[in-house]
């Protein structure tokens, strides 16, 4: 049965001689950076900014391809917005470095190509880059780019008020925005003290290599809150509250927490820049990968050589390190979020980062399932556990009958439709099974599409369903208790759906909430 197993060391390896522990330094402020606004506006209504621009016009799935560990960046810069902006790298370059859209950028997938390459577009003409949109950033390219140290700041108000050739301005000490053309400065969406550091520290990477050696020396610990803690708590917060590294750090929204991670799945795309983390935080020679698993699902069976170049890297990896089934997913085993659940590596009570958007599918079956990208997935292997925003919590019950023909896709479907626009908000969402109506499969899809949803998670509490899945599958011994979402518990957004009333439905383009 899956457990969390602290640091194996590779023998002869030592913590305290490894390079990545000397390289480790501390914060550095910068220099003010400046720039001129390049503008994404909305087609369709003159004067408007662009909103939802998602991760797949950032970087197109073609371009999402790693041949080796040495050129990981040479086709996500190549194909930064290819079809949206063709001119874009020409226009970084000539200084328009203040990339200016409206809300719900960067929603979608983990992909972190998406930001590596947009970082990477600046930093091969010597230039600094800044993000500015609106409300809603998508929320693992946020975490993305301050793992990676691109500079990104949410203020609708001087989105709203940027022109073409405006003059900017953006302190790293501060993270004031300005508007020089206009003489306007601007108070981005703040930060939790967490992100802050490591923004400031300059990564991911470099807040790895200083917590490396204390989180290899650290047996993890995972303990469950008590009844009266628990009662004031949804299923999202309990799973977050029993993995905190940091047993005193409270679980409220807005709060960054250290938590454990029971399970770090990467697919054959993200695996290499997760590998190439991992190495530049232990040295590489160090420890084995903890709580790894990849699969290889993604870029298989289509006969391209860059594809296979790709997959070789992870596999490369696994040999070396000894991941072999079911933590090692060969083509043709299975898709990834239903492979890893069918092998019992995810159970009731995991906390499950992903580099998939739809890791999210993983609360179906009583996990704490999320999206995350490379560097996180990287950091994890080395360290053990992830940095994890707290975000809003909203309930969704589900009530009334199922009808015949009516799946799991129409149910979610009719879901996103009802959400609109604004979607999810970015919140977790406790799904609420009231009837016992909704087979796993069911759960998995309607779980599964949070990411686009744009909800952090969903998660369906534990039940006799889902207990009755794994008893099938020979799993009788569990390692996490039953739980459930605490009676007092705080729901920001608080509604039913009626079963009812939903029908088969199909989704227009180019949205699933146009069901």
């Amino acid at each position: 049965m899956q457990a969390i197993e602290g640091a194996r060391l590779i023998p002869g390896a030592s913590v305290d001689e490894t390079p990545a522990a000397e390289r480790a330094r501390g914060p550095a402020e910068g220099k003010p950076i400046r720039g001129k606004a390049l503008i994404f506006w909305d087609p369709k209504v003159p004067g408007k900014k662009l909103d939802a621009i998602d991760t797949d016009q950032i970087t197109p799935a073609d371009d999402c391809v790693s041949e080796s560990l040495d050129t990981l960046d040479e086709r996500w810069k190549a194909g930064s917005f290819r079809y949206l902006m063709p001119n874009f790298r020409e226009r970084v370059h000539r200084g328009e470095t203040f990339v200016i859209a409206g809300d719900r950028f960067a929603i979608g997938s983990s992909r972190e190509m998406s930001p590596a390459g947009l970082k990477g577009v600046a930093d091969e003409a010597g230039v600094e880059m800044v993000i500015v949109c609106g409300a809603a950033m998508g929320d693992i390219f946020r975490r993305n780019a301050l793992n990676l140290g691109l500079n990104v700041i949410q203020s609708r108000e001087a989105v709203e008020e940027a022109q073409e050739g405006d003059a900017f301005s953006f302190d790293p000490a501060t993270r004031k925005l300005t508007n020089e053309t206009r003489g306007k400065s601007y108070e981005p969406a703040a930060l939790s003290p967490q992100e802050e550091e490591i923004r400031r520290s300059g990564g991911i990477i470099k807040i790895g290599r200083r917590e490396f050696p204390e989180s290899v020396r650290r047996a993890p610990d995972v303990r469950w809150p008590d009844a009266a803690t628990a009662r004031r708590l949804t299923s999202t917060e309990q799973i977050l509250w029993a993995h905190r590294v940091d047993k005193d750090a409270e679980v409220r929204p807005g709060a960054t927490l250290r938590v454990y991670a029971d399970l770090l799945p990467a697919s054959d795309g993200t695996a290499p820049f997760s590998i190439h983390t991992f190495n530049a935080i232990t040295g590489g020679d160090t420890i084995r990968p903890r709580q790894i698993a990849i699969a290889n699902d993604h870029f298989v069976f289509n006969h391209r050589e860059a594809d296979d170049k790709q997959t070789g890297i992870g596999r490369e990896f696994a040999e070396r390190h000894g991941i072999k089934r079911p933590h090692y997913a060969t083509p043709g085993d299975g898709i990834f979020h239903f492979y890893f659940p069918e092998q019992k590596l995810v159970l009731p009570g995991a906390l499950i980062p992903g580099a998939d958007s739809h890791s999210r599918a993983y609360g179906a079956y009583g996990a704490l399932g999320y999206g995350v990208g490379s560097t996180t997935l990287g950091f994890g292997w080395a360290t053990g556990y992830v940095y994890f925003t707290v975000a809003k919590q909203r309930r969704v019950v589900f009530t009334g009958k199922l009808q015949p023909w009516v799946s799991g896709k129409d149910v979610v479907l009719a879901l996103l439709a009802r959400w609109g626009q604004k979607q999810a908000q970015g919140m977790s969402v406790e799904f609420v099974d009231a009837g016992l109506q909704l087979p796993m499969s069911y759960r998995n899809t309607i779980a599964n599409m949070m990411a686009e949803g744009e909800a952090l998670n969903g998660i369906f509490a534990p039940d006799d369903l889902t207990y009755a899945w794994y008893r099938e599958k020979g799993a009788t011994e569990l390692p996490y208790p039953r739980f459930a979402p605490g009676e007092d518990a705080r729901y920001e957004i608080d509604e039913t759906l009626d079963l009812s009333q939903v029908v088969p439905l199909i989704a227009k383009p180019f949205s699933p909430a146009n069901a």
